[in-house]
């Protein structure tokens, strides 16, 4: 696995020893969730949309209206995505921090059509919900005509991890420190009283954690 590239844009200036150079790192942080931050400029103002995620080796895939003005294409965008895994509690206020994951990626997007379009679609919703591409009914032309899906490639992004205890163990300030850990989980499905008569299928509980 290749290592990350190392630009202006994203070489480690602050805390490096947080930051991640192999590409397998960015990975884990996509993998771990299904949301970004995509920041754009329109019209000459910054704008930040969060929205859902897709991805394969080579792009970020992310999907809106083709009326969004955050949609935009042939300028550079810079998406984000961030875990927090809980908080840093320690002995001094100004030591307090965060651990987390988190990616900085940023390209220009390319709009996408025919196959690719409809193939990114499918990367995009098996990311999120894995099995409900084959579950649900797939997209048809006039609801593809009204979506844009935008590739981002991940040539250049920019990774950082803070994991453990705090960093102020020589403080004289002697009180409980340590990090009240943070784990996100999925809940029971809860069905749509239309669809009272199917049974949640075998891949939304296991998405949930559920057992069958």
């Amino acid at each position: 696995m290749s290592d990350l590239s190392a630009t202006e844009r994203t070489r480690h200036r602050r805390l490096r020893e947080q930051g991640r150079t192999d590409r397998q790192a960015l990975f884990e942080v996509l993998r771990a969730g299904f949301v970004c931050h995509l920041g754009v400029v329109v019209d000459g103002d910054p704008m930040v949309v969060p929205t859902v995620y897709g991805f394969d080796d080579d792009h970020l895939y992310v999907h809106g209206s083709v009326a969004s003005h955050s949609l935009t294409r042939d300028t550079t965008v810079c998406v984000t995505i961030t875990h927090v895994d809980g908080l840093v509690l320690a002995r001094s206020v100004f030591e307090h921090g965060v651990n987390y994951r988190s990616a900085m990626i940023y390209g220009v997007p390319r709009a996408l059509e025919g196959d690719e379009k409809f193939d990114a679609l499918r990367c995009l919703t098996e990311h999120v919900a894995p099995g409900q591409w084959d579950h649900a009914r797939r997209p048809n032309r006039k609801e593809l005509a009204a979506t844009t899906i935008l590739a981002v490639p991940l040539a250049e992004a920019s990774v950082k991890v803070r994991e453990g205890h705090p960093d102020d163990a020589d403080d004289p300030h002697d009180v409980w420190a340590g990090v009240l850990p943070l784990t996100p989980s999925w809940q029971a499905p809860v069905t749509d009283p239309l669809a009272a008569a199917h049974p949640v299928p075998p891949h939304i509980l296991a998405r949930a954690g559920a057992s069958l």
